[in-house]
C-alpha cells in the first residue's frame, strides 16, 4: 500500500496530522507493507527570505495571522492557543512566539534529498520540530544544513544540493501533481490513489480508510 502525504513544514495542522497518521499506522495490522512518501506543498510560495522576514515591523506570529485572516490580534492569539492545545494532545510542544516566517522551497528540496538517502521520515520530523518547537530559521540554508546533519544527512551535501537547486524540479513536480489532484490545502493524504483524506483527521478515521483500502486491494479468498 502506498500513502502519499502532501504537507508543508510550516503548517501546524500538518504536524498534528502526521502524529495522528502515525497513531493510525501503528494500529494497522499491515503497517509493514505500507510505503509512505512525503510530497512538497508550499503554503506561501511568495514568502521572502528569512533576512527580510525578520523585520520587527512585520510583527509576531499572531500579528501575521491576524492580517492573513482579517481578524483582531486577540482573535488570532485565541486561534494559536487552540492550535497549541490540539498539538499538546498529540504530544507536540508548539511555540508560535518563536516561529519565524520563511520560504520553504529549500526545505522541501532537503526532504527530497533525504528520501534518496533513506532518511525522509527523520528529516521531515526534524524540520517540523525545528520550526514549531525550536524557532529555527528554516529558510536559511546554513540552518537547513545543520538541522539536516543532526538528522543524519551530510551538511556539505545539503549545501551543495541547495546551491545548484538539485531537487527544484522534484518540488515543482509535487506541487504540479497536487494541482492536478485538486489539492488546495494540507495535510492531504492519498491512499493507493484511491482515497484522499483532507486535513488532520482523527487517527480512528485514518485507520478506517487504511483498512478499507487494504480490503479492496486484498479481497478474502475462500
Amino acid at each position: 500500500m502506498q500513502v502519499e502525504i502532501w504537507s508543508d513544514v510550516v503548517c501546524p495542522w500538518c504536524y498534528v496530522g502526521k502524529r495522528r497518521f502515525e497513531a493510525a499506522l501503528e494500529r494497522f495490522e499491515h503497517r509493514d507493507q505500507v510505503e509512505v512518501e512525503w510530497k512538497s506543498f508550499e503554503l506561501d510560495p511568495a514568502a521572502g527570505s528569512q533576512v527580510a522576514d525578520d523585520d520587527p515591523s512585520d510583527g509576531d506570529y499572531a500579528d501575521r495571522l491576524a492580517r492573513k485572516y482579517g481578524t483582531s490580534r486577540s482573535g488570532a492569539q485565541q486561534m494559536l492557543d487552540t492550535m497549541t492545545a490540539a498539538a499538546a494532545v498529540e504530544g507536540l510542544d508548539f511555540h508560535f512566539e518563536k516561529a519565524l516566517t520563511a520560504n520553504t522551497f529549500d526545505a522541501h528540496q532537503v526532504i527530497h534529498l533525504a528520501r534518496e538517502r533513506g532518511l525522509q521520515h527523520t528529516i521531515k520530523e526534524r524540520l517540523l520540530r525545528a520550526y514549531f518547537t525550536e524557532g529555527e530559521a528554516i529558510g536559511d540554508r546554513s540552518v537547513l544544513a545543520r538541522v539536516g546533519a543532526e538528522a543524519g544527512l551530510d551538511a556539505d551535501e545539503v549545501l551543495a544540493a541547495l546551491e545548484n537547486q538539485r531537487y527544484a524540479d522534484a518540488v515543482r513536480d509535487d506541487e504540479a501533481e497536487a494541482s492536478r489532484l485538486r489539492i488546495s490545502a494540507v495535510p492531504f493524504f492519498v491512499i493507493d490513489r484511491r482515497y484522499g483524506i483532507p486535513g488532520a483527521q482523527p487517527a480512528e478515521e485514518i485507520l478506517q480508510v487504511l483498512q478499507q483500502t487494504w480490503a479492496q486491494s486484498h479481497p478474502l479468498t475462500v
